[in-house]
């Protein structure tokens, strides 16, 4: 089965997700990250650890947390509680509290960057940021916390009013302390995960105007830039949304180039956007299979397995590092066009990507996964340093275990009409 373009053979045909065993297997995983992550993590001064490859805390006296390490762990434990996992509801207040007591801006609104135990230490509002704050008081609405319709409101409000431009369909890129304007830079990236976040606080609410801004997101990054460049998202452009494709920024947050990671997460959003949208756009199941197809045949590695990170405009590899995200992603994208589509080649890769994060990216002597390969599947840190976040894998795990409807957290609620409100 090295070859993603043959037939399954009928005897081993039945889709992995249905099967009792990888059923287990998936959960078991889910959990094993749960135990990484919960207690080490939460930092008794408030928000979250960062950690090393060990699970032990990064600069335990004076860690900074940034908004979106903070909003991650939110949205992860209201997961865990959501699936029952003991523990998560405490996660979920600790990281609520610090979002709107400590990143929450009361003389200039909106949420600060980075934080740590004397203060600011980055005051700019990134729309990156703010996408995830949608996402966590999303999901801890849905456990029921006490400030979530609060946070909910206010990051709502600070999207319409401060980042969103009515004109294009789309958000603006950042801002200093004061809302002064920093650059006239947009990108992709924070406007992909600001249509997670809206998609979730559609579920949330059933507020049709999340679902509309979402929608127009992924008409302009998508439908008018990403189908036009053979299903290769773009991730970088001027204030009027003019691809720069000379663009170099952060290695790590904004590198140059396109990034196959985000068209496997593209092909999964798109895939829950045509769905919640009541299947109207009919565009979009076919952008999400050429997506996952494009970053197999372009980004994957065919000779040690992995994604790249990073490919120039010639479709050649830049950065080389295999990052533990793209995987992730990908094995989210394959199940939910599995759901869809039944052509071999979707489950195909679904079990090649597990057999990978099998064998090269769970840690399984230390726990979580391994943020970082080299290109022939050595660990490294080059680009991040120990295990950065619980969001991606988690996802990953559970995706694949409920219906294929919509955000990972209402599909959980639609299974189990017994979830307990937060106390």
């Amino acid at each position: 089965m090295t070859d993603a373009s043959t037939t399954l053979p009928k005897t081993n045909s039945s889709p992995w997700p249905s099967r009792p065993f990888h059923r287990q297997y998936l959960m078991r995983q889910a959990n094993n990250l749960f135990d990484f992550f919960a207690a080490p993590s939460l930092n008794p001064k408030g928000g979250f650890f960062e950690l090393d490859d060990d699970g032990k805390a990064l600069n335990p006296a004076n860690s900074v947390r940034q908004v979106h390490g903070t909003t991650r762990m939110v949205h992860c434990f209201a997961i865990g509680s959501l699936i029952g996992r003991p523990g998560s509801d405490e996660m979920v207040d600790h990281g609520m509290h610090y979002l709107w007591n400590k990143h929450r801006d009361t003389r200039h609104g909106g949420y600060v960057w980075g934080v740590d135990d004397h203060g600011v230490t980055d005051g700019s509002k990134q729309a990156y940021g703010h996408a995830f704050v949608l996402l966590a008081a999303s999901s801890a609405k849905l456990v029921g916390h006490p400030l979530a319709d609060k946070v909910l409101a206010d990051v709502t409000e600070v999207i319409e009013h401060r980042f969103w431009d009515d004109t294009v369909g789309a958000v603006r890129e950042e801002f200093g302390n004061d809302w002064s304007q920093i650059t006239t830079y947009r990108g992709q990236n924070s406007n992909m995960h600001l249509t997670e976040a809206l998609m979730a606080a559609y579920e949330a609410t059933g507020e049709k105007a999340y679902l509309s801004k979402a929608e127009r997101i992924a008409e302009l990054i998508i439908a008018r830039h990403a189908v036009p460049l053979g299903y290769r998202v773009a991730e970088h452009f001027d204030e009027n949304w003019v691809l720069d494709k000379e663009y170099v920024g952060s290695e790590m947050f904004r590198p140059s180039g396109t990034t196959p990671g985000h068209w496997l997460e593209w092909a999964r959003l798109l895939m829950q956007l045509w769905i919640l949208g009541d299947k109207r756009l009919s565009w979009m199941p076919d952008a999400a299979r050429n997506l996952f197809r494009q970053s197999i045949e372009l980004g994957w590695d065919a000779q040690h397995g992995g994604f790249f990170y990073t490919l120039d405009w010639d479709n050649k590899p830049v950065l080389r590092e295999k990052l533990w995200w793209p995987v992730s992603e990908a094995i989210g994208a394959a199940a939910f066009l599995s759901a869809y589509d039944r052509e071999d080649y979707f489950q195909i890769w679904y079990r090649k990507l597990w057999d990978y994060a099998e064998n090269h990216v769970i840690d399984h002597e230390r726990g979580g996964w391994l943020s970082e390969l080299s290109e022939d599947l050595k660990p490294k840190s080059r680009l991040f340093t120990g295990k950065p976040d619980i969001y991606h894998a988690l996802q990953a795990c559970l995706i694949p275990l409920y219906p294929a409807t919509g955000s990972l957290t209402a599909a959980i609620i639609s299974t189990d009409h017994t979830v307990k409100q937060y106390q």
